[in-house]
């Protein structure tokens, strides 16, 4: 894979961790929390988001998962460690050679057979993710909570990616 998906695949693992470290300060109520136009809860959105980047990765490597599904974890620091995990998996794939018009075949959860190119799943990892922590911070900003700041510039500012000299 070209390595100028690196800085885009590791922002979205630090995302990801980032929110799920900032919801792990959440009490239950404001875990299962929802607002309307958005996937579930903020934990259903979570466990979303690391069961569909799980399944992605396994279409693109065929490398299965260690863990449970993650859709049935409530323990956020499990669903980080799987965060984890997939992020060292990214790394290695993006170590490797990456041909983006290698067609995968592939099946829905609704049984239906389809074809994808591979760089078409590695945008629909980073566009899902970014979809759905969006959707956490407007459940979030509903019940009353200022979200984190999770955009590029800020894994830029956090990773020295980033450098303001004023």
């Amino acid at each position: 894979m070209d390595n100028g998906l690196l800085d885009p695949l590791r922002h979205n693992t630090w995302a990801t961790t980032q929110l799920l470290a900032f919801c792990g300060r959440l009490t239950s109520e404001q875990l299962n929390a929802t607002s309307q136009g958005t996937y579930g809860t903020i934990l259903s959105t979570l466990q979303h988001i690391v069961g569909a980047e799980s399944r992605y990765r396994f279409r693109l490597s065929g490398l299965e998962a260690r863990w449970p599904e993650p859709e049935g974890s409530t323990d956020l620091a499990e669903l980080s460690a799987m965060v984890h995990e997939l992020g060292s998996l990214w790394e290695d794939l993006a170590s490797k050679p990456f041909d983006p018009d290698r067609t995968i075949p592939g099946k829905d959860r609704e049984g239906r057979t389809f074809e994808v190119k591979a760089g078409l799943l590695v945008a629909q990892t980073l566009n899902h993710g970014n979809e759905h922590r969006a959707q956490v911070f407007t459940i979030l900003t509903t019940i009353g909570v200022q979200p984190p700041d999770l955009d590029a510039w800020s894994y830029g500012e956090a990773t020295g990616r980033f450098v303001i000299s004023s």
